[in-house]
């Protein structure tokens, strides 16, 4: 009778349906599409602004490839508090740092005895070793029903104090074939493809069942369990997704530092932490993306980067700390803030945001990195004889400035720019812009995604780059060939 009645009531007495975005399997929703990633998608850019024009260094092959390597650690370690965050009931694994380091010191201490010498002994130590813990925190968990963040925060302190049992000091040295790893003299590296691997491994996933289920318990876990979400299987299997990625930036962290060390990796707990909430993830489950956990990781790093541009003697350390929790309080004020703009956000799409603010950035690093006194050398003035007669030596060639990733200065002392790069960057412009217009008239008129037309005005973007980039031929007639640099 009550349903009848509900069915049979005038609109306006029927019970209002639950908003757009709140149930985590509607992807077309609002905040399922992303809008809590406008804040890491902001705050990206405008760190890497500041630190191309502090040091443009940054944006070097050796400068790119130093930053993976930092970084991959904390990337790996925020995605591993991610699959915990998503089970819900506040399951933040505040032991994901001393986890690292205790993989670390005894991956040392058991090379240094004698075993695990090949790469495939070390992948598999360090998984097996991360999923086993946290399988046994999972465990705990769910049968002896202990509240996470205790059983997280005793696992912290164990670990720390088991860490420097095993090894009191930094030392150890990593195997050989590890040294090159942590190189950072070209983009292309070991970490980096762990990294891509485990991203690309992360959004399969989310195809899955399994990660619907997890998303379902972690909103609601009474509702998933009615459902007929097998809430233990599900809770265990996001613990041992965890493991995995721990032991992964474990080894990451190992090729980093070549060495052991049973204090360094705490630290990892607070960086990783403050990574996953700048990617917009809920701490109380049920919202987090691999896009904002990477986003979240990379801020961070560029945070550190920034910073140290800046001479703050003995307080450097004070003032990253200090720029960490600042960062976050905002952050966090903002993401709090968008709900009350819900009705005008979902109208912007994240991915055209992203390639909106990557113009402008684009243009400040070409700016930054272009070397125009190759265009204009300054005069040489002949050197006056000296007193005996001789020529006086030639002046002492000038530091080259740091070169651009794309750029390829072999053999080239002159630049030729193309007559069409502002007609380039006019198009782009255009592009964007028609691809917002069409994005609010759509979405006013009832559609809720304009995916396909953001991902063709992104493509002709690329697409126009290449064109744009290749050998064009050069109102001459010919093709511009670069000048032989004079010996």
């Amino acid at each position: 009778m009550t349903a009848l009645a509900a069915s049979t009531a005038p609109p306006a007495e029927r019970p209002a349906p639950p908003p757009a975005g709140d149930h985590p399997e509607h992807s077309g929703a609002p905040s399922a599409n992303g809008t809590y990633l406008l804040v890491p998608i902001l705050l990206l850019f405008t760190l890497l602004l500041i630190a191309v024009i502090r040091s443009p260094s940054i944006v070097t092959q050796s400068g790119i490839g130093s930053a993976v390597i930092v970084a991959a650690p904390l990337i790996l370690a925020t995605y591993a508090l991610m699959a915990t965050v998503l089970a819900g009931r506040v399951t933040v694994d505040l032991s994901i740092g001393p986890l690292i380091g205790f993989i670390n010191v005894t991956l040392i201490q058991v090379h240094g005895a004698g075993g695990l010498d090949s790469p495939v002994s070390f992948f598999l130590y360090a998984i097996a070793v991360g999923v086993l813990y946290q399988l046994v925190v999972g465990l705990i968990i769910v049968f002896v029903r202990v509240q996470p963040i205790i059983v997280a925060l005793s696992g912290y302190l164990a670990l720390s104090g088991l860490n420097l049992v095993i090894l009191p000091r930094p030392g150890g040295v990593a195997p050989d074939w590890m040294f090159d790893w942590g190189a950072g003299t070209t983009i292309i590296s070991p970490p980096l493809i762990i990294v891509v691997v485990a991203t690309v491994a992360w959004l399969l996933f989310t195809r899955s069942a399994f990660y619907t289920h997890l998303r379902l318990m972690g909103s609601d876990e009474r509702a998933a369990y009615t459902s007929g979400v097998r809430i233990t299987a599900v809770r265990l299997g996001a613990h041992v997704i965890a493991g995995i990625f721990a032991g992964l930036s474990a080894l990451t962290f190992t090729s980093l530092i070549s060495s052991g060390d049973p204090n360094q990796g705490t630290t990892y707990t607070l960086i990783a932490v403050t990574a996953l909430v700048l990617g917009g993830a809920s701490l109380v489950g049920g919202r987090a993306s691999i896009f904002g956990a990477l986003l979240g990781a990379v801020n961070l790093y560029l945070i550190t980067f920034v910073l140290a541009t800046f001479n703050f003697g003995a307080v450097q350390s004070f003032v990253t700390d200090l720029a960490y929790g600042t960062i976050l309080v905002v952050s966090l004020l903002i993401t709090i803030a968008l709900p009350f703009f819900q009705k005008r956000l979902r109208l912007v799409s994240p991915l055209l945001f992203f390639v909106v603010l990557s113009i402008p950035t684009l243009g400040v690093i070409l700016n930054r990195t272009f070397d125009y006194e190759a265009l204009n050398p300054p005069a040489i003035e002949e050197a006056a004889p000296g007193e005996d007669g001789a020529a006086a030596p030639p002046p002492a060639a000038a530091t080259p400035p740091p070169t651009f990733i794309f750029e390829n200065t072999a053999g080239a002392a002159h630049v030729d720019v193309p007559d069409n790069v502002a007609p380039l960057a006019l198009i782009a412009i255009l592009l964007i812009a028609t691809a917002v217009l069409l994005r609010v008239v759509v979405s006013r008129s009832g559609r809720a995604s304009l995916t396909p037309a953001v991902a063709i005005v992104v493509a002709a973007l690329f697409l126009l780059a290449f064109y744009f980039a290749s050998d064009r031929d050069m109102p001459g007639g010919d093709a511009a060939q670069p000048v032989e640099a004079t010996p």
